[in-house]
């Protein structure tokens, strides 16, 4: 292989080509660095980097697994030890892992070198990445926009093809926002698919899980295959797949019976050409032989006022720990604006205010699986507004109060299956006039990723985005 062809290639691709000895595993992190080095001045998507980490892996000899010599990141709030992650906060900038977490030992046994950290906002509040620390993560279609959040880092860097997947997470919508803000294929599993000790029992409430974002729907699958499957400490775990996940890329779907909406979470209109893009795309699914037709959940709670009390009062535990680590109070030196006021919110609240939280976090679950009784599949927009501007959500503002009915514009959907505990995926299928990616969701039953990688292959067939790249690229 000419490495000028590296960005032509999915990770399943470039590990067939070193099973092959067409190419080294040190020829690709060598053009993995060489493309961070060109490209990443324009997007400060790579925030920490090791390379000498990597290197070593590969002297040491890599694992023989799917990915084997595949260039790779994690994302900047995950542990791998001896390896700097900051969380984007000022305190934590020179903070070395003391042990790996098991989703990156997972990884390691895949194969992949790890030559850094992609970037995400403090502690993954945002679903933009503008951390004080490391400044904005720019999205490689357009420089003056946002690449999304929390994983923005990782899906900047896998659209300008630096690498082709790249570790993500997702809380409230983190995979699948800068999957759709960035032009790439993002899945969130299944709650507890994928592991998230030692260190965790739960993400926020059980709402947070890792995986990846990628170029193909191919390297997701084969990817989920190598990390699934629950750790001794595991409070969940996810229903069992009935084959390899990788063999359901390419299989027939089947007639599906799919929902759809071309509104908000709220029964609000949204951007006229995301809208648009949502018909279009039930129009095609009609097309393919689906049975389609337009129709939402009716929720009983307010979603964002549930996640809002649950990602406080996480934070709240996040400053707390920092504090006694600390022996001193919190102040803007440390942490954003933003992150010391969710903490504060989470020190008004009370623990019957938690609960309550959780309790509207079932009912939610349980009106959105109940949803799926005679459907296979929901499709609704990712985001209901065009990928944020740089600047337009300000985590140090000294008024804050504009970011929640911002959101609440820009991303009403998204955590719906994080209660639930559904997986969902954002799928590339359009382009804003203006040439931003707009990413459709389509969220399936609990523990059932097989439909969803079915359809996504399909849709891939029928309307690729591989090929398409950014302006950065150019």
């Amino acid at each position: 292989m000419a490495l000028k062809e590296y960005g032509d290639y999915d990770a399943v691709g470039l590990a067939e080509l070193v099973r092959r000895k067409q190419v080294t595993p040190g020829e690709l992190l060598d053009e993995a660095i060489a493309r961070t080095e060109a490209l990443d001045p324009k997007l400060n998507a790579v925030v920490v980097r090791h390379d000498d980490y990597a290197k070593a892996q590969i002297d040491k000899g890599l694992p023989d697994g799917p990915f084997t010599g595949v260039p790779f990141l994690l994302k900047d709030l995950d542990l791998l030890a001896g390896t700097r992650t900051t969380f984007g906060a000022s305190l934590y900038k020179d903070f070395v892992a003391p042990h790996s977490g098991t989703l990156a030992g997972r990884f390691l046994a895949s194969g992949v070198t790890i030559f850094g950290k992609s970037a995400s906002p403090e502690f993954g509040l945002m679903p933009t990445t503008e951390s004080r620390l490391h400044g904005p993560t720019r999205n490689p279609w357009n420089l003056d926009h946002s690449s999304g959040g929390s994983s923005g880092g990782a899906a900047a860097a896998v659209a300008a093809r630096i690498l082709p997947v790249a570790h993500a997470s997702d809380g409230g919508g983190s995979i699948r926002i800068p999957a759709s803000c960035c032009g790439v294929f993002g899945l969130k599993p299944t709650r507890a698919r994928n592991p998230i000790g030692p260190d965790r029992g739960e993400g926020w409430g059980g709402f947070a899980c890792g995986h990846v974002v990628s170029i193909s729907v191919r390297d997701s699958a084969a990817m989920l295959d190598a990390l699934h499957g629950p750790e001794p400490s595991s409070p969940y775990v996810a229903p069992p797949p009935e084959r390899p996940f990788a063999q359901e890329v390419g299989r027939d779907p089947g007639r599906l019976r799919i929902a759809f909406t071309d509104q908000s979470t709220y029964g609000d209109a949204i951007d006229p050409e995301i809208a648009a893009a949502v018909r279009d795309t039930a129009k095609m699914l009609e097309g393919l032989g689906h049975h389609v037709e337009q129709r939402a959940p009716k929720l009983p709670a307010d979603p964002a006022e549930v996640i809002a009390t649950i990602v406080a009062c996480n934070t709240g535990l996040t400053v707390k720990l920092a504090e006694q680590a600390m022996g001193r109070a919190m102040t803007v030196r440390d942490f954003e604006t933003l992150t010391l006021a969710s903490a504060a919110n989470a020190g008004r609240a009370s623990g019957i205010d938690y609960c309550a939280a959780q309790l509207a976090a079932f009912q939610i679950s349980r009106t959105v699986s109940d949803f799926f009784a005679d459907i296979d599949v929901f499709l609704s927009p990712t985001l209901c507004l065009p990928p944020l501007r740089i600047g337009e959500l300000d985590t140090m503002a000294s008024d804050l109060s504009g970011i929640s009915p911002l959101l609440r514009r820009y991303i009403p959907g998204t955590s719906l299956f994080n209660m639930s505990g559904q997986p969902a995926m954002s799928v590339p299928l359009a382009w804003t006039a203006g040439g931003l990616p707009i990413g459709m969701m389509f969220a399936g039953r609990y523990g059932d990723e097989a439909t969803l990688l079915r359809l996504a292959s399909q849709l891939e067939q029928q309307r690729p985005w591989k090929n398409r790249r950014p302006p950065v690229c150019a």
